[in-house]
């Protein structure tokens, strides 16, 4: 019997996942191995559901979004939702979840996902399953890696979105906010700010006060410039040191949704000026749509990287981007926290030499 690789994309979406998916196909297919993927995320390695992932069933993904596996950020086979005859329970089902890539003679499962998919993988592999993570996230905030694919697509998504916010910003001289996904890391909302030419820039990791960026607003306004354009990440928090929450998810890896800081923000901004201000939240556009030339390359590279490793007997290890090279850590490492943007990053210093007002 031909070995196989197993291969699974859990959490949120994000462009590139099939990029991946292709690449490790592709790969282990060269080398006489079979690749079965399970479909959405750890729930189909749990309920036995998969397929078998041959050349054609992987043809023309490469420019695709989103995942032709499924994914879903709410299926930890350690806390598994099983219906009872009294509702909803959760059960520890991470022993089906290891005897089914037994029962699928799986040598190794490629697991792509982000801090809480890569942290059920590390779970899994203590309980004896060989995993190799693959790191994703719009968000760029996992640890060990210099970059997760989809990031890149994001901040594009974003920058267009910006460029078309100028023109109305300028025509109506108002001001325009834009709150950007990113959770506890500000890094899309910094990268396309800059790249967005955005006068104003709020992120998690700098504290902010409202009368900084009014001081900002009204030295444009000095300057003749009678518009502004701001970027919040939604991790900002509020002027009283809170977060906005949009939902609150009690069964979900990540407790509360975050969303709603940029209507906060304009409210208060129109409140203090009397300038016209409106908020748009882009959301899940974000996560959207053909993955940038930049993550279809990281993506294949980690693919590519991840099915070596897999065939040459490894596991236990997360691929990474150090500097220009693929590389991979101990899987252990995502569990370390998050990766945010530190305050006095080269980044931020270029967003200060250019005038832009972060808050502070």
């Amino acid at each position: 019997m031909n070995k196989r690789l197993g291969v699974l994309t859990g959490g949120g979406d994000a462009p590139g996942l099939n990029a991946v998916i292709r690449a490790v196909t592709r790969s282990a297919l060269r080398q006489g191995w079979e690749v079965i993927g399970f479909l959405d995320g750890y729930a189909g390695l749990i309920e036995n559901r998969n397929v078998i992932l041959t050349s054609n069933y992987i043809s023309g993904l490469l420019h695709r979004g989103g995942t032709i596996l499924g994914s879903n950020n709410r299926d930890n086979p350690f806390h598994f939702p099983v219906p009872s005859e009294h509702g909803i329970e959760y059960r520890d089902m991470s022993d089906q979840a290891v005897a089914n890539l037994k029962s699928n003679n799986i040598d190794c499962l490629i697991a792509i996902g982000g801090d809480g998919s890569l942290a059920i993988a590390h779970e899994l592999a203590q309980k004896g399953a060989r995993v190799i993570g693959v790191p994703k996230t719009i968000d760029n905030d996992l640890p060990a890696t210099d970059q997760t694919f989809g990031f890149d697509t994001a901040v594009t998504t974003a920058t267009d979105a910006l460029d078309k916010l100028h023109t109305t910003a300028e025509s109506h001289h108002r001001v325009m906010i834009l709150e950007l996904m990113g959770r506890d890391a500000g890094w899309i909302a910094l990268v396309s700010g800059i790249a967005g030419g955005a006068d104003i820039i709020l992120i998690p990791e700098i504290p902010w006060q409202l009368d900084n960026v009014i001081a900002k607003i009204k030295e444009r306004q000095n300057e003749g410039k009678h518009f502004s354009i701001a970027v919040v990440a939604e991790g900002v928090k509020d002027p009283t040191g809170k977060f906005v929450v949009r939902q609150h998810i009690p069964t979900a890896h990540t407790k509360i949704r975050l969303g709603g800081i940029g209507p906060v923000l304009a409210q208060l901004i129109e409140e203090t000026t009397s300038i016209e201000c409106r908020a748009t939240v882009l959301g899940h556009l974000q996560r959207g749509g053909s993955p940038s030339a930049s993550d279809r390359v990281l993506a294949t590279r980690y693919g590519v990287k991840a099915a070596q490793l897999a065939m040459d007997g490894q596991h236990g290890l997360m691929v990474c981007l150090k500097g220009q090279d693929i590389e991979s850590v101990p899987l252990d490492l995502v569990a370390r926290g998050t990766r945010t943007v530190p305050p006095d990053s080269q980044l931020v210093q270029t967003a200060r030499a250019l005038g832009i007002c972060l808050g502070d």
